[in-house]
């Protein structure tokens, strides 16, 4: 099987204790108050697994399985056919799953009665990417022989989830969060008569070069070089190389105003990057993480964004390091999608940095826009 451009991943045979990259980059939430334990839905949530046999990736490998777990909040309405009206698709960030959506910033904003996303009305997917989560990842055991998958495999297997798992043929929206926006880019140029809107939020449509390629192949760069990383054929983690992966996650996902107010002395600093260092390390897998961040590899909507033909909202912060906005790409390449909008929150003291995606307060009133917009007749 081919392998990733950038990656490698665990021989250990253990399995990666799973960890939200997505709620990693939320940096500011780690200074400003504790991780909470998500928010109880309204209804609890439904779990379970489509598995897809004979899954074969754009380089040509293949799995005879493939696993794709996900939850779903509220229930499935049926039209007179028998089909599905009423789904709404959710997609997580670079190391997280769809988890990561019952966070109360989330969850406690956008499923309750009368909410943008209210699950009496709607039935609220939330897959786990491939290679995240609990779905199919190189430290289920096959490490560096676990095809090196993108972004539109991905987005494939998120469409066989639905379509041969759940039944699902036509989706009221798709919204993602950093890579799960660029998922839902991918998403609108493939299969533009799926879904009514989209909403994006914490991405680019372009292709990951810049800074934002730059800091990604650190962390991989410094995973690779680790001598404990032995060709992905660890027996325990390469420590080291982790650490200096981890510090880079963390300073993408920082934003400058609650730091500066939350870490207002050197020792503060110093404590809370020890804290912070000791309680993520053991949550990351070096061979995961590698095959996370090099997915994105060949992601580029930009020339077939005109393709794109529903109302379509991408929101991004000002403070996001990882898409600052004085590059002025959205407002450039919006102007490709005919139904377009691109909404920038100021940096504030509310605002997370990267993480501002998973903290509805700052735009659920933009999602009850686009929705109330694509039904419109």
């Amino acid at each position: 099987m081919s392998q990733p451009h950038l990656a490698r991943p665990d021989v250990s045979g253990r399995r990666a204790v799973p960890v939200s990259f997505a709620l990693l980059l939320c940096l500011p939430a780690l200074v400003t108050l504790a991780l909470a334990a998500p928010a109880k839905p309204p209804d609890p949530p439904h779990e379970g697994d489509v598995v897809l046999r004979d899954f074969q990736f754009r380089s040509g490998d293949r799995l005879p399985e493939l696993r794709l777990h996900y939850l779903a909040l509220g229930k499935p309405a049926r039209d007179a056919r028998g089909a599905v009206t009423n789904a709404v698709l959710v997609l997580h960030g670079t190391g997280g799953s769809g988890r990561q959506f019952l966070s109360p910033q989330f969850a406690d904003e956008l499923y309750g009665a009368g909410a943008p996303l209210d699950t009496t009305r709607y039935w609220v997917i939330l897959p786990d990417g491939i290679g995240h989560g609990r779905s199919s990842k190189p430290s289920d055991g096959l490490h560096m022989r676990f095809p090196a998958y993108d972004y539109d495999d991905m987005v494939e297997a998120q469409r066989r989830l639905l379509v041969d798992g759940l039944g699902v043929r036509h989706l009221k929206l798709v919204m993602g969060t950093s890579m799960g926006g660029m998922h839902t880019f991918v998403w609108g140029e493939t299969h533009p008569d799926m879904m009514d809107a989209l909403m994006p939020l914490g991405c680019q449509p372009v292709a990951i070069v810049g800074r934002n390629r730059v800091w990604r192949a650190m962390a991989i760069d410094a995973i690779k070089s680790d001598p404990d990383w032995q060709g992905g054929e660890y027996q325990a983690q390469p420590l080291r190389a982790l650490r200096t992966a981890q510090d880079l996650l963390l300073i993408a996902g920082s934003s400058p105003i609650p730091m500066q107010a939350a870490l207002a002395t050197r020792d503060s600093v110093d404590r809370w990057l020890a804290r912070e260092l000791a309680r993520r390390m053991p949550a990351l897998d070096a061979n995961d993480l590698l095959y996370q961040l090099d997915a994105s590899r060949d992601y580029d909507p930009s020339p077939k964004l005109g393709a794109i033909r529903v109302p379509l909202v991408l929101v991004n912060s000002g403070d996001d390091f990882i898409n600052p906005p004085e590059l002025g790409i959205a407002e450039r390449e919006l102007k490709k999608i005919p139904r377009a909008r691109f909404v920038l929150v100021p940096a504030s003291e509310k605002t997370h940095g990267h993480g501002t995606h998973t903290w509805a307060a700052l735009w659920k009133e933009h999602l009850a826009a686009l929705l109330a917009e694509a039904a419109k007749p």
